[in-house]
């Protein structure tokens, strides 16, 4: 049987690819000139649709690019991973120490459904709620990392509100996540409030599976986000879905069809057990009212 290789290393390479391209402001002509390959060559790369990326390939781009050091050793690294058949990015020793991959897939995303099941997803968490769970961070964050941390989010939350290219978000949370008091009642009542706010944008759907449901798939699922990308003319170079699962000491990239369609079914049954968008937001304003009283 023929092992189908993940496709997401390869597709970070490739938008790293073309970002260092652009900052050197070359046409895609010019830097396979330069580096002396073909355009055909280069132009699979950046839409990482090869699973043959050569190294001597990208130093060469590289060397066009000026690029060295500890981002040479970076998309060296990235090569080496698109051609394994699965994807598990290390937190403890994967090259990437500073930077988190999955907000490269989180940018080009244009669809994000997250389904939590004990906290508030990244992009839906208030300030003072993140500051609340870096309390417990191991290891432990220095201020300062944690205010860049802050920024870091402003910026990812910003697309939620971009009136020119909104980024589609749906939650899909247990009501468990809203009684963890992280930070405490007055933090909740914030989270919990904000959570109504963004479940009145056109762009974002907040739904809640109440603790009364006996059961649903979403319990053995766990937390797991679904990120969808935009349309091309071109349907063979739309992007498929990634699914992403976080755990304590590193992230599970999923893209091969039988496992996006595993979850895509599943986020089926999981919505089949949520409460539907005004439910939820009643639900949310009796939570707020709990924290406040």
């Amino acid at each position: 049987m023929t092992i189908e290789a993940t496709t997401v290393p390869r597709r970070l390479l490739a938008r790293r690819l073309v970002e260092l391209r652009e900052a050197a402001n070359l046409s895609r002509d010019a830097a396979a000139e330069l580096a002396e390959i073909g355009r055909q060559t280069l132009w699979r790369l950046e839409n990482g649709r090869t699973s043959e990326v050569k190294k001597p390939t990208i130093r060469a781009l590289c060397r066009v690019y000026e690029v060295e050091g500890e981002d040479l050793d970076n998309l060296l690294w990235l090569a080496d991973e698109s051609r394994k058949d699965g994807w598990w990015q290390s937190y403890s020793s994967a090259i990437f120490l500073n930077r988190d991959l999955f907000m490269s897939l989180e940018a080009a995303a244009s669809r994000i459904t997250s389904f939590q099941l004990t906290l508030i997803p990244g992009l839906a968490q208030t300030a003072d709620y993140r500051r609340a769970m870096a309390r417990d961070y191991l290891p432990a964050v220095s201020g300062e990392q944690f205010e860049q941390h802050l920024e870091v989010l402003d910026i990812r939350q910003a697309r939620l509100s971009n009136s020119k290219d909104p980024l589609e978000l749906e939650v899909l949370i247990s009501e468990a996540t809203l009684r963890h008091r992280i930070g405490g009642a007055s933090v909740m009542r914030s989270q919990v409030h904000h959570l109504y706010e963004l479940s009145k944008l056109p762009n974002i759907s907040v739904r809640i599976v109440p603790l009364t449901v006996e059961g649903f798939l979403g319990l053995q699922t766990g937390s797991f986000v679904m990120l969808e990308f935009p349309k091309h003319l071109n349907p063979s170079l739309v992007q498929p879905p990634v699914v992403f699962i976080e755990s304590y000491s590193g992230a599970l990239y999923l893209d091969k069809p039988a496992e996006i369609e595993l979850y895509q079914k599943a986020l089926a049954a999981i919505e089949a057990a949520a409460l539907d968008e005004p439910h939820s937001r009643e639900l949310l304003q009796q939570i707020e009212e709990e924290y406040a009283a």
